[in-house]
């Protein structure tokens, strides 16, 4: 194990006490330290349970009923690189695993038909049935064109956030679910721009029941303007140009 590993692992600063309702930790997904450092966090909160942005309802229900099954389950979801968030099962003994993926049918359905719609009768409490602020919706909208290397057309991105927006809502909803059933702590485990507290997961928790307690914690590579209540740095990830190959065409 590198240096650096050990060093995230034994040297990162404790969550505050008490814990939250719902902790939230963000990831880079093709990072393994950042999945080192969520499960260090999560050997020490012990929650009661873990919603999985990468696996739908179904492939989580057959993983916590059968641990051995859990690796198949990654792989039917079709998130590649399962060693690398093994890390992330290893402490979680009677925690339940949630699966909040979004059916790829309902995403796509998000674009014709709007997201309230797809989600359903508490759309309202989640806020999707009201169009975002226009510099919001302008600045999201940015990002994601910039996050698809610009190879898309800009007009396509508003389609991009309203999939952004049902997505959060999808799981912040997994997670009051869980937190109910289960009790606190409950954890979450998703991409850095689920977790941003402005308009991510914990924005949505906020919203729909503001009686329960949120703690984000971004693992990025670099200094990052993103929200979080905390953000732990990990080393970089051995990547290739992403958008190399895009921009080469």
């Amino acid at each position: 194990m590198r240096l650096a590993t050990l060093l995230l692992c034994f040297a990162a600063p404790a969550l505050s006490q008490p814990a939250a309702d719902i902790v939230i930790l963000g990831e880079v997904h093709d990072n393994p330290d950042a999945h080192l450092g969520q499960a260090a966090v999560l050997e020490e909160l012990q929650p009661t349970a873990v919603v999985f942005e990468m696996l739908t309802a179904e492939e989580a229900d057959k993983a916590d009923a059968d641990r051995t099954r859990i690796e198949a389950a990654w792989e039917a979801s079709g998130w590649p690189d399962y060693p690398i968030y093994a890390p992330l099962f290893d402490p979680l003994d009677e925690a339940r695993i949630i699966g909040a993926a979004a059916p790829r049918d309902s995403v796509k359905t998000v674009y014709s038909d709007g997201a309230a719609t797809v989600f359903g009768p508490d759309a309202t409490l989640y806020g999707l049935d009201a169009p975002l602020a226009q510099e919001e919706q302008a600045t999201r909208e940015a990002m994601q064109f910039a996050a698809h290397c610009e190879a898309m057309p800009l007009d396509m991105m508003g389609g991009m956030v309203a999939v952004q927006r049902y997505r959060d809502a999808v799981f912040a909803r997994a997670a009051l679910e869980a937190l109910e059933a289960y009790g606190p702590p409950v954890a979450v485990i998703a991409g850095n721009g689920h977790a941003r507290t402005d308009w991510g997961i914990p924005a949505m928790i906020a919203r729909a029941a503001p009686q329960v307690t949120t703690h984000a914690i971004g693992f990025v590579e670099s200094q990052t303007d993103i929200p979080f209540d905390e953000t732990r740095i990990v080393p970089p990830a051995d990547r290739d140009d992403p958008c190399a190959t895009l921009n080469n065409q």
